[in-house]
Parts: C-alpha cells; structure tokens; sequence
C-alpha cells in the first residue's frame, strides 16, 4: 500500500533522514520504533507532504505522491494523526468529528454513530469544548477524527505520549480495533514495548537511519532492542 524509498530530509543544514526506505503492506500495522531525535516524526510528515524529500519517492496504492499537498493525500485515503494531537480547541467535540469528515459530500450520522460507539467517552462530551478535554479524551478525538474521512492508511504519531498506562491500554485496543475493521496502520510509538506487541512489523531508526527492521515477536526477543528500550 506504500512504499517510501531512499528518503533524505534535510532541516537546514541538519540531515535528518538519511537513505530511508520502508513499506507498509496492506492489512498490516507497521511501527517506527526509535529514540527521540531518531527521524520516526519526520518520517511520517514526509510521507503526508508537509516535508519534502531531496531523493527517493513515495508511492501510496500505485500512485506516486512525492509531490503531492497534504490536502490531496485525504482525499485518496491517507489520514495523519499528528504528534501533540493538533485538535481544533475552540471547537466542540461534535464539531471536530464533522471536520474530519469534511472530503465527504455530507457528514453522515452513521459515521459519527460508528465513532461514538467506539469512543464513549466522545459521545458524553459530544458537545463539550475539547480545549476542555483530558489528555487522553484528546487522543481519543483525533483518532476519531482521522476516522471520519475513512482512511485506507491510518498513521499515527507517538498515540500513547502523556497518557497514564491504563489509558495507554484503552488506546492500543482501540488501535487494534480499526486494524481488524480493515483499516491500515503505521505508527510511530516511542513505547516501544507496546509497538512492538501490536505491530505485525515493525522498523528501528536510529539517527535519521533504518537500523533494523523485522516483525515485531521477533524485535521484542532481540537482545539489542531488550538492551536499547525495553529496559532489558
């Protein structure tokens, strides 16, 4: 479903990626798994046209898309949950979702009946302001969000950051529950215990490069990546 090869992203002077190249089967979930710094965020805004690469291409379902404007990538079935959740906070709950579902022709309350009903929380503050959420709901909005425009390919930046454990859980689950719908996934976690565990594989950068990759039952039995962050 996409393939991303020989990536190089610079920022200013700074090579942040550096010959990078992956893919992401679809039904798969895929994770980028990394230290902070290690090029797993512009990764994925590389991939959704807010960066550009200097090298290399793109291609999502057969389509070259190196080239292409954020905007254009929804409309062909690439939704980007970004880092720090990027959630309209003036706007209620409701709202939000609808915005989500802006590319359709009308906002359908099934869509929003199917969000509710995996989210709810969302459903009780459906008219809430979500600046006025907890860190968690927020998560759970720009999840719901992305959903509304039917992705083909959900990608997901660090879901789990500041969020207690047992929210953490609620959300892997729910992350799980779209990928058994149909919906393909990459995600960038710096959780790496809990990527690992969910993906079906998964890559490990490491200073802006790909330093390993394999499913993810096999990375979480690796002496490197016990070592490196799992606390092993």
């Amino acid at each position: 479903m996409l393939k991303a090869e020989n990536l190089n992203v610079y920022y200013g002077k700074i090579h942040a990626l550096k010959d990078v190249s992956f893919e992401v089967n679809s039904g798969e979930i895929v994770a980028l798994i990394g230290a902070n710094g290690a090029g797993k965020t512009t990764t994925l805004k590389t991939v959704s046209g807010i960066l550009r690469s200097r090298t290399g291409s793109i291609t999502f379902c057969d389509e070259n898309i190196s080239h292409l404007d954020s905007y254009k990538l929804l409309g062909k079935g690439l939704a980007h949950v970004p880092e720090g959740r990027r959630i309209f906070l003036q706007m209620t709950v409701q709202e939000n979702l609808e915005m989500g579902g802006y590319i359709n022709k009308r906002i359908s309350k099934e869509d929003l009946d199917h969000i509710f009903s995996c989210f709810p929380r969302l459903k009780e503050r459906r008219g809430q302001i979500a600046g006025t959420l907890s860190g968690g709901e927020q998560q759970m909005l720009a999840i719901g969000r992305a959903m509304m425009s039917h992705p083909k390919l959900l990608m997901l930046d660090e879901p789990s950051m500041g969020l207690a454990p047992i929210l953490v859980e609620q959300i892997f689950d729910i992350i799980r529950e779209f990928h058994k719908a149909g919906t393909t996934i990459l995600l960038v976690e710096q959780n790496a215990e809990m990527a690992l565990r969910t993906a079906d594989r998964a890559y490990v950068l490491e200073s802006g490069r790909v330093a390993l990759t394999g499913t993810g039952a096999e990375l979480i039995q690796s002496d490197s990546i016990k070592k490196a962050y799992l606390g092993g």
